[in-house]
């Protein structure tokens, strides 16, 4: 139990501190001092602070995509499929907004192995994601005349543009908020707006 209140408490200090003062400007020591651990437990979970920032993301992309997978698991028609897929990725990256803000605007500051990481994961999401597409566009659902990988980025942008408005104390409950963007872009993608 304590190990991952360690590993919880380091993660959040870091998101709190990039957050605050950037990533660059963020020393080990001012993270293992906010967490109030030393730096050899910092040291025992993670290697770098590279390796900190790529955590933070890593645990959104690895509940994001087990979600996608249980999603897609379940089964039943596309359209439902990728409304609840939809869905879930908004209602996650609203979960973990300052983790997502953080690392969008650190991310290049990774090195090229885990930028690798990060695209190689990302990929096998929009993978999937894309499949669901093709599906659809296949079944006459969803429109043919603009390219998938639009249609992909299309909705992406609006999930991490989230960060750039969307505040949790604010008056957008994020369930309501995740079914009425997934409404906007599914409209938007209809096979009778070709």
């Amino acid at each position: 139990m304590r190990e991952t209140t360690v590993v919880d408490d380091i993660t959040r200090a870091a998101v709190e501190l990039f957050a605050a003062n950037g990533y660059a400007n963020t020393s080990v020591q001012q993270v293992v001092d906010k967490a109030g651990v030393t730096k050899g437990a910092m040291y025992h979970y993670f290697q770098s602070k590279d390796d900190l920032l790529f955590a933070i993301y890593e645990r959104i992309l690895t509940e994001q995509k087990a979600n996608l997978d249980a999603i897609v698991e379940r089964g039943g028609p596309v359209a439902d499929v990728l409304r609840a897929a939809c869905i879930d990725v908004i209602e996650t990256s609203i979960d973990f907004l300052p983790e997502g803000t953080v690392f969008f605007r650190s991310m290049h500051m990774l090195s090229q192995p885990r930028q690798h990481e990060v695209t190689r994961r990302r990929r096998a999401y929009n993978d999937v994601f894309s499949t669901l597409i093709e599906t659809g566009q296949n079944e006459g659902i969803y429109r043919t005349d603009i390219p998938r990988p639009v249609l992909i980025a299309h909705f992406f942008s609006d999930v991490h543009y989230l960060s750039h408005w969307y505040s949790p104390e604010g008056p957008e409950d994020k369930t309501l908020l995740a079914q009425q963007l997934t409404d906007l872009y599914l409209v938007s993608i209809a096979a009778n707006n070709a």
